[in-house]
């Protein structure tokens, strides 16, 4: 019997389009991988490409091709179009544990010889030092009520306690703020991530596909060298946001929606903010069918009717056989992604860039605005801040409001993490209990950490044979939200 072996074919010995190659090719050769690299070079792992990812589309070949990208100073913004792609890899500056300067905000070329050019850097300015000036005051109310560890110094303590008042001070900062983020992508993904790029709105995004399909053809010249700008892409955006205003605009201004400028007063502790919307009602029964499919050899159909005929003591039994023995680190079987449930909800956008993290989710948020109001967190109010706080939200939204009159994708770059935003989400029971398991946790942001426990709330409500599995803390999204908010503003 031939012997078993395991291998890496280093980067740093063979190019990215050779190690897809080698893999490629093991699919027609009898010879090792290594024999099959010996016999590559750069210009014949090019031309295969060109034959047969370029010319066949046999473009699964270029997912063994992978690149580790680095973007520095590109706006928040911006991030989320190059997060916005599941299949890939990604590590961001957080802004629960650094600290923005005062200049450390993007200036949209859109912008060049505008009138509110001059509005928008001022606004920005003011929102920048308006946090720059929260964080001692706000430090030190954090630190009165914290308890110092044995021998614990000054900078031990900030470096424990840095994210509780960074994270209340991160409400002010803008969308035009400055991020780094690391992604490791395949070539097949990143081509798809190029001309999504070239096909955005924005010029600072279009900008930053241009020099991504720079830097990756050093690498992988074959693998995206026809990555262009995508008109579908481009032209459906535009059909949409047409067709968007005249069919739904007048209803939704004339009911105080997001559309109107005239938005009304949202109540967080209202339903408003997180709405079931559409769930499959027999899911449990058809992802306890499932589990017993995997193992009984009989269809679907029959597995489902047998669960669904059981009494509930023997569903209790099964349920339990099925996730009772799940252990702090354990992931759920795939079984849990026979259910799925739809969200409508609304929440901050310092939340919603932890929620964009979740890309197993299925995301349709809409554009930044200010005019959904947004929410004050206590700590600011406590620290004195809360004055100057909510001058600089209100001068945030007096420029969104100027600068979307021009143009709505730029004037999102004013808008402060603080304020509120929409976003339609749909998964699996599966990634509900990732979600509401990791984002419930005590040290996670308390705003994201709100629509974990309310999203949990919901499946429970439904769901509660299955849901009662979930490994969630025993304090309450109000009580959450009665610690850590004060209140909620509208945006006028």
């Amino acid at each position: 019997m031939p012997e078993r072996r395991i291998y890496l074919l280093s980067p740093r010995e063979l190019s990215p389009e050779t190690i897809a190659v080698t893999f490629a090719k093991t699919s027609r050769s009898p010879e090792s991988f290594r024999e099959i690299a010996a016999g590559l070079s750069d210009e014949k792992s090019a031309q295969f490409h060109e034959k047969w990812v370029v010319g066949y589309g046999h473009a699964s070949v270029a997912e063994h091709a992978v690149l580790h990208l680095a973007f520095e100073n590109v706006s928040r913004l911006a991030i989320e179009c190059i997060e916005s792609n599941r299949l890939a890899s990604y590590t961001e500056k957080s802004t629960r544990y650094q600290k923005w300067q005062p200049d450390d905000f993007h200036v949209p070329a859109q912008l060049n010889g505008h009138p509110q050019a001059g509005g928008y850097s001022k606004v920005c300015r003011l929102l920048f030092s308006t946090y720059l000036e929260a964080l001692d005051p706000v430090r030190k109310i954090v630190f009165e009520g914290a308890a110092r560890g044995e021998n614990e110094s000054d900078d031990g303590l900030d470096r424990r306690l840095r994210s509780q008042y960074v994270d209340v001070c991160r409400f002010l900062l803008p969308a035009a703020a400055l991020a780094n983020v690391g992604m490791t992508v395949n070539a097949r993904v990143l081509e798809n991530v190029i001309r999504k790029m070239l096909s955005h709105e924005l010029a600072e995004v279009r900008q930053i596909g241009e020099q991504v399909k720079s830097v990756a053809r050093a690498e992988i010249p074959t693998l995206i060298k026809h990555a262009e700008a995508v008109p579908y892409l481009s032209a459906t955006r535009d059909l949409l946001i047409e067709q968007a205003g005249s069919r739904l605009g007048a209803t939704a201004s004339a009911g105080g929606g997001a559309v109107g400028r005239q938005s009304k007063h949202m109540d967080h502790r209202s339903s408003d903010w997180c709405t079931l919307v559409d769930y499959d009602h027999d899911g449990e029964t058809r992802i306890l069918a499932a589990a017993l499919y995997r193992h009984a050899g009989i269809g679907f159909a029959q597995a489902v009717e047998s669960v669904a005929a059981l009494a509930q003591a023997e569903r209790v039994r099964l349920a339990q056989a099925l996730l009772g023995r799940l252990s702090e680190h354990d992931i759920p079987v795939r079984e849990l992604e026979y259910c799925t449930y739809t969200f409508d909800l609304v929440m901050d956008q310092g939340a919603y860039a932890e929620f964009k993290r979740h890309r197993m989710m299925t995301q349709t948020p809409q554009r930044l605005t200010t005019r959904l109001g947004y929410s004050v967190p206590r700590l600011m109010v406590d620290a004195g801040c809360g004055s100057a706080y909510e001058t600089a939200m209100r001068a945030a939204s007096d420029v969104y409001e100027e600068l979307a009159e021009h143009d709505p994708h730029v004037a999102q770059y004013v808008v402060p993490n603080g304020f509120h935003r929409r976003v339609l989400a749909q998964f699996n029971m599966r990634e509900a209990f990732a979600f509401c398991e990791l984002r419930s946790a005590p040290n996670a942001h308390f705003s994201i950490r709100r629509i974990a426990e309310r999203v949990a709330q919901e499946l429970h409500r439904v769901h509660p044979l299955l849901a009662q599995y979930m490994r969630l803390p025993a304090e309450s999204y109000a009580q959450v939200e009665e610690r850590n908010f004060a209140s909620t503003r509208d945006s006028n």
